[in-house]
């Protein structure tokens, strides 16, 4: 089966989905995206991050293209339409085509882009195993709780991770962890409780770490959402992140530290057991 995307009410081949080279995305990353996991060929938490994509596209005034029904009919076409059973769904807003101006364009139509990643979540050699996260410093502007497309500073701290040899990068500021380049930052203490950084202007509000810690209060975990320094994760009994296209993944070493005995701990494997029960739950189905 030929890959299919989506561009602008159209779904065809990515050799024919072309952007003029005068959208704003391109020119300022004037807009806004979100990812969604699919498992069983299922829609992972859609509801929340049609939520989370309408507030930053009215956080930096682009009017939303489709309702939230819309969107989920055209997200479970173009899975469909791709055959996919398991793996990631990315959709972009930008606010359109026009003259580079730096002032808000009038009667701009937005352009919407979609596509499909297929790749293994429920089951991975990262999930099973633990990855190791490098700390950088947190190098983003003041407005991190708008999922922009400007991700400079997330890949230049991500290709440094990987140039250290780990598979992500926490970043710091001020002595505390924010988050990863593209996902949640959590510790479990030694004595058992969760530790994640509150929601504010200076992190994403993630929607795996949103359903996260309600499955957590629901099993009777113990929750404590506060900032936590590098030499706490250091000392953790536990790490963990959270995020859309790899749900829950265990931290076993950071800055080359072994996290606990250096391997997936049992409140990790138990939440990331929770979240996999949750998103097979039957929901939204690309039918």
């Amino acid at each position: 089966m030929s890959r299919i995307v989506f561009l602008n009410g159209s779904f065809l081949p990515p050799e024919e989905a072309k952007v003029p080279i005068m959208d704003r995305g391109f020119l300022f990353s004037d807009g806004v995206y979100e990812g969604v996991g699919v498992i069983d060929g299922r829609l992972v938490d859609n509801e929340a991050h049609l939520e989370r994509l309408e507030r930053s596209l009215r956080e930096i005034r682009i009017d939303n293209p489709y309702s939230r029904s819309e969107w989920t009919r055209l997200e479970q076409e173009l899975v469909r339409r791709n055959g996919m059973t398991e793996g990631f769904l990315y959709l972009q807003v930008t606010r359109g085509v026009a003259e580079r101006d730096f002032f808000f364009p009038q009667g701009v139509a937005p352009t919407v882009t979609m596509f499909t990643q297929a790749k293994a979540i429920a089951d991975t050699p990262a999930a099973r195993d633990g990855i190791a996260v490098v700390t950088v410093p947190d190098r983003r502007w003041e407005r991190r709780d708008i999922k922009s497309i400007s991700l400079l500073a997330q890949v230049l701290a991500k290709q440094e991770a990987r140039e250290k040899g780990a598979q992500e990068a926490w970043m710091v500021e001020d002595g505390y962890v924010t988050e990863g380049g593209s996902s949640s930052a959590f510790i479990v203490t030694k004595a058992g409780s969760i530790v994640v950084r509150p929601l504010s202007n200076a992190i994403l509000p993630g929607i795996t770490r949103q359903s996260l810690l309600r499955l957590s209060r629901e099993d009777g975990i113990v929750l404590e959402e506060r900032r936590f320094t590098v030499e706490e994760a250091y000392d953790a009994a536990e790490a963990f992140l959270t995020s859309a296209s790899n749900f829950v993944v265990p931290i076993v070493s950071i800055d080359g530290r072994r996290i606990g005995d250096g391997k997936p701990g049992p409140i990790t494997k138990r939440l990331r057991e929770l979240y996999l029960q949750m998103a097979r739950e039957p929901a939204v189905a690309a039918e």
